[in-house]
């Protein structure tokens, strides 16, 4: 880790391991007490469930760690790949308790590029989903900006060269944060012909600064909260920003 970051780091989670249950859940407070941060969740929570289609079905949110979407749709159902006290059901998205076509969305926010073969998560996705459901992700983005800031300034790996597949070192430590990149848009036509089932329906970058800015989960907030509605609107209002500076993308996957 950087020096710098060593001196920014968040205080409750400095030193511990990204794998250890007690840091997800001390993530949880990081998020509600930094107001930057959580304004970031908050936007992202609402686009993601304007986008859950109508019909029946459950909601599931994969990966809900220290988030709190289910303020924002309660029947969702939050899960993790280990036990925390704010999830309803704990698996490894790799293989999913879930009967076929029972669910019509999936939402997930950073946690496609922390799943060691996403294949096998598309595959159980699919059997699950409802016909017309989706899957509905944040993820991190390669754009140079991001790619800089990622490779430089972040602690999970982030290779645009990689594979499918991330190494196994851990449930949150493993990563890659190109892998989403990598499936949907460098590898787009491959993806199209395993995954036949699954269309790319929408790919939008976004947040070119705001999160780095907010220090994210790891590290101290260096802007306060009464500033990120200014700078979003700076986003958005400089044409072409996101689309060629977004560290992240909104992505939506149909089921057909």
């Amino acid at each position: 880790m950087p020096f710098w970051s060593e001196i920014l780091a968040h205080p409750l989670t400095r030193g511990m391991s990204l794998d250890d249950p007690k840091t997800t859940e001390l993530r949880t407070r990081i998020i509600r007490e930094k107001g930057f941060l959580r304004q970031i969740y908050e936007e992202w929570y609402r686009l993601l469930i304007g986008h859950i289609p109508d019909g029946g079905g459950a909601v599931l949110e994969i990966g809900s760690g220290g988030g709190f979407l289910k303020e924002y749709h309660k029947d969702a159902l939050a899960s993790e790949v280990f036990f925390t006290p704010h999830v309803d059901v704990v698996f490894n998205a790799m293989t999913m308790p879930f009967k076929a076509a029972s669910l019509k969305a999936i939402l997930m926010v950073d946690v496609l590029h922390h799943i060691q073969e996403p294949a096998l998560f598309f595959s159980e996705a699919a059997r699950c989903m409802t016909k017309g459901g989706r899957c509905l992700l944040i993820e991190p983005w390669n754009t140079p900006w991001a790619r800089w800031v990622y490779q430089h300034l972040h602690h999970e790996p982030f290779n645009p060269d990689g594979g499918w597949g991330i190494p196994s070192t851990g449930p949150l430590s493993g990563a890659n944060g190109a892998l989403p990149w990598i499936l949907v848009e460098r590898d787009y036509d491959l993806f199209c012909r395993r995954f036949p089932e699954w269309r790319i329906s929408l790919v939008t970058p976004m947040m070119p600064l705001v999160y780095l800015l907010s220090g994210g989960v790891s590290l101290r907030s260096l802007m306060p909260a009464w500033t990120y509605q200014w700078i979003r609107r700076m986003e958005g209002s400089i044409i072409g920003m996101e689309r060629k500076c977004g560290m992240f993308a909104f992505i939506i996957l149909e089921h057909l």
